[in-house]
């Protein structure tokens, strides 16, 4: 069947690194419908990681902090407006699934687990399963768009701008670390990301990478490295700007967090460190330089959960026992 699409929305109101890995979504329906106006929505204060993104008409921002209700009313009344021809909800919650409902597109879709996905036009399986290797979230999302497009992979992208390339003037040899993550059990010990510093080149500059509210851990992280060649750029850079200073390192080393599909999403080389998480899960790195460096302990615990959690939920925490070592042999 031969599709026609104006008007598209995709919806993806989840966390930094969601909003990455729909990228490909956008990419792929800007190469089969050039003609088409594509819009995203997604949560407020992720905006700008859509910054100079050529290949969409608008972004539209979901506040779901202050007056959620009012906020999500007053969306649909919207998104209504825009007459959709095909709306395109990646999440797996009740209220993207409202609004995709409530948008009075031509054509809905969405992922089954959606509890409102019976109201949808088309629903696809999403396919993760904690005991076995999953597809990768890119792979996933593409499923949903495959019908109107096709089953070929592609990359996430941002686009950083000349400006954001020149924020920081950078040395010719530099390392990137993103030593933070949202949850605990996804963060490599402090005492083993000064120990990695150290052990690094001692004429390259290291940066430290983060957003505003992570700045405690890199302020410890360089009080006990004491080192001259690191710099605190934690809460620093936009989104933009971290991706083009990634882009130009030597390597860069994160945990199993946003940074690590910002590396992705420029083809940056990344050491991603996954403790509490796992690759199987299908949020691995996609850059072409890319290793995912996790414990060779044997774990029945681990993964323990899609996200990671606040503490070990074992008491143990074994899943960090990952010799700096090991990170090094990557090299």
């Amino acid at each position: 069947m031969e599709y026609l699409f104006d008007r598209i929305l995709i919806i993806q109101t989840a966390f930094i690194g969601d909003v990455i890995l729909a990228t490909p979504i956008v990419e792929k329906l800007k190469k089969f419908y050039p003609g088409a106006s594509i819009d995203f929505l997604l949560r407020k204060g992720n905006e700008s990681l859509l910054d100079n993104n050529p290949n969409l008409n608008e972004v539209i921002i979901f506040n779901k902090k202050e007056k959620k209700y009012q906020n999500l009313i007053r969306l649909i009344k919207y998104i209504r407006g825009k007459k959709y021809d095909l709306v395109i909800n990646i999440q797996r919650y009740a209220t993207t699934g409202i609004i995709t409902v409530f948008s009075r597109a031509k054509l809905t879709v969405g992922f089954k687990e959606n509890p409102l996905s019976f109201l949808f036009s088309r629903k696809i399986i999403n396919g993760i399963d904690t005991r076995k290797q999953s597809p990768h979230e890119v792979e996933r999302n593409i499923k949903l768009i495959e019908e109107f497009t096709d089953s070929s992979f592609e990359m996430p992208r941002l686009y950083p701008s000349a400006k954001d390339k020149k924020k920081i003037d950078t040395p010719e040899k530099y390392y990137c670390i993103a030593p933070n993550s949202v949850l605990y059990t996804k963060e490599y010990p402090i005492d083993k990301w000064v120990e990695l510093i150290k052990k690094l080149p001692a004429d390259a500059t290291v940066y430290l990478l983060g957003a505003p509210n992570e700045k405690e851990k890199s302020n410890k992280i360089m009080k006990q490295c004491n080192c001259k060649n690191v710099v605190n750029l934690t809460g620093s850079l936009t989104f933009l700007e971290s991706a083009a200073l990634m882009q130009g390192a030597k390597m860069n080393f994160m945990n199993d967090s946003a940074p690590l599909h910002i590396a992705s999403a420029v083809n940056a080389p990344a050491r991603a460190i996954f403790l509490s998480t796992s690759p199987v899960l299908g949020y691995g790195p996609l850059s072409d330089d890319s290793l995912v460096i996790e414990t060779k302990r044997k774990l029945s615990c681990r993964p323990c959960g899609r996200t990671g959690k606040k503490k070990c939920p074992e008491g143990h925490f074994l899943c960090s026992d990952i010799p700096v070592q090991d990170i090094l042999e990557t090299l």
